[in-house]
């Protein structure tokens, strides 16, 4: 049986620690937080990431776990509607789907599936990756000293692997200028409802405010702004919070209610919106997995899809190899690269405009995004970003296999 070390029990990480469990894999997990991750925004069920779901069998208990969505909406500072798009938009195939559920619950699901035999460590990364005959001798920041035949680093857009194995982060990162915060609202009794629609608040000078469902009594929240400056340290709440009460002081809408309420939200996270492009995802007997590799940004949409396809086009990989020498490892990585490499690269190519639209600079520009937003939803314009939508990855599922080269 052969040992594999996955760091990282995210999406990525624990789809493929089942799938390489059912294999007959020796899994083990590694994973920097204390328990298994929570927080992040609604992710959808649709196209690839709804079939690797029913492969693992858990797509009923995803689609138990729904949130009630009824499309997004750009409003004014009043609350309202300057251009609605309806979930049933483009043919299902809008900014937001009916099928959506919190990140929280999906990694929920995933963990729920993973077989006894996966051996998880919370609170345990690596602090070097040595390569030896018997394959990478590991050093666990515990101490602990282990060999495994393969090492997967699916540990996030600051990938701890990645930088010890493949160069420091600036190397890969490409930054957007825009910053992003994410949390979780505990409705009360003053909190104005969002009825199912994901609200927007643009605002000069490239600012953004939204609220969206998430469980009954809470509702997701978005704050983004545009920047180049350095964020405080992510482990700083204080000056996190100070940021962003003088970016957005003189911001309507309920910028004022969502941003002091972020003080007490236990999964407030904040961050720059940047991609990740390696240009080659494994060295030896270590490779490289969702954001780790080839984070396109949430502005792609695309982030889970990637993740779960990922981990099963690796998977499948890694499955077709009939022994693990370092030769016939290296040919089932390779393989893994050439079947996801134009999936990732396909999301990474944002649509034009992409950043403008999502945050407008100028009152002009806002009004002219939300007009955007009206004119793609006429029959001849929908058509039209269809068609540059499925370039940038947003397959359907009668394409999944063909775009990974699985059939």
């Amino acid at each position: 049986m052969s040992r594999v070390l996955i760091v990282g029990a995210g999406i990525a990480g624990d789809t493929l620690a089942v799938l390489l469990d059912r294999q007959g894999w020796h899994v083990t997990v590694a994973e920097l937080a204390p328990t298994l991750r929570e927080g992040g925004q609604t992710v959808d069920l649709r196209g690839g990431s709804r079939e690797v779901l029913a492969r693992l069998g858990i797509l009923q208990e995803a689609l138990n776990n729904l949130v009630t969505q009824r499309g997004m909406a750009w409003v004014d500072e009043s609350g309202r509607p300057l251009a609605m798009m309806p979930v049933d938009a483009f043919g299902g195939e809008g900014f937001v789907s009916k099928e959506e559920l919190l990140r929280t619950d999906l990694a929920r699901v995933l963990h729920a599936a993973a077989g006894a035999r996966i051996e998880y460590r919370f609170g345990e990364t690596v602090d070097a990756l040595d390569d030896g005959e018997a394959g990478v001798k590991v050093t666990f920041r515990s101490g602990t000293v282990e060999t495994f035949d393969l090492v997967v680093g699916a540990d996030g857009m600051h990938s701890r692997v990645r930088a010890l194995r493949f160069g420091p982060e600036d190397r890969f990162l490409v930054g957007l200028g825009v910053a992003n915060a994410w949390y979780t609202l505990r409705e009360q009794a003053e909190t104005p409802p969002v009825d199912g629609w994901f609200l927007v608040h643009n605002a000069p000078g490239g600012l953004l405010v939204a609220a969206r469902p998430g469980h009954p009594g809470t509702q997701e929240i978005n704050v983004s702004f545009r920047t180049t400056e350095q964020l405080p340290d992510r482990r700083d709440r204080a000056a996190q919070l100070a940021l962003l009460t003088r970016t957005f002081r003189d911001v309507g809408w309920r910028a004022h209610e969502l941003i002091a309420r972020a003080t007490d939200a236990p999964d407030f996270a904040l961050d720059t919106l940047d991609q990740i492009h390696v240009p080659r995802w494994h060295n030896g007997r270590v490779v490289l997995l969702g954001d780790s590799a080839w984070c396109a940004s949430p502005l792609s949409g695309l982030g889970t899809a990637l993740a779960l396809i990922g981990a099963e086009t690796l998977a499948d990989a890694l499955g077709a190899a009939t022994t693990m020498t370092a030769r016939s490892l290296s040919a089932a990585l390779t393989d893994f690269e050439r079947r996801m490499r134009p999936r990732s690269d396909g999301a990474s190519k944002l649509l034009p405009g992409r950043v403008s639209m999502y945050l407008p600079r100028t009152r002009f520009g806002i009004h002219a995004s939300a007009f955007l937003m009206r004119a793609v939803q006429w029959p001849i314009t929908a058509n039209m970003l269809m068609r540059l939508m499925a370039d940038r990855g947003h397959a359907g599922s009668d394409q999944h296999s063909r775009r990974l080269g699985l059939s």
